[in-house]
């Protein structure tokens, strides 16, 4: 009896909670949508966009770097980029999501992806990657980027 009486109320968190491991259609079609504007701004170099898409804790884990620990390390580290970067745009951004998970207010995810950035003055840099992502969806309903890590690929 002690038992079943466990598995009603852990049943019962479940369902109220909304955790019971299933992916909403609501909660796809937003971090679908966040996906879409991730890519945007990278395409777009919008380093402002990008930043705003952090959590204030966040963590990128970049390769052959350190980690950068919370939103103020990752603005300074994308100020660099602009800085070193000057001139250069991206123009190819493809990336492909796989293993959407959606629970609650979190949701993670995989892509690979191909990128081409032309350089002023200098030829093209194509790279091929993944990524993982680790979103939360905070008060405001908007999803935000907790974890980030890339690596590269020789190829797709």
């Amino acid at each position: 009896m002690r038992m079943k009486a466990s598995l009603v109320v852990v049943l019962a968190v479940l369902g109220v909670n909304g955790s019971s491991g299933g992916s909403s259609p609501i909660g796809v079609k937003s971090v679908e949508e966040f996906n879409r504007k991730f890519r945007a701004s990278i395409l777009n170099t919008d380093h402002a966009a990008m930043l705003a898409m952090w959590a204030e804790d966040g963590v990128d884990l970049m390769p052959g770097e350190a980690p950068l620990l919370g939103k103020k390390a990752i603005a300074t580290w994308l100020t660099g980029i602009e800085t070193s970067g000057a001139g250069s745009r991206v123009s190819v951004e493809e990336l492909e999501f796989h293993d959407l998970q959606v629970s609650g207010d979190w949701a993670s995810e995989w892509a690979n992806e191909h990128q081409i950035v032309q350089p002023r003055r200098k030829p093209a840099v194509e790279g091929y990657g993944k990524v993982a992502l680790v979103l939360h969806r905070e008060e405001n309903q908007q999803w935000t980027i907790q974890q980030e890590m890339w690596n590269d690929s020789p190829h797709r």
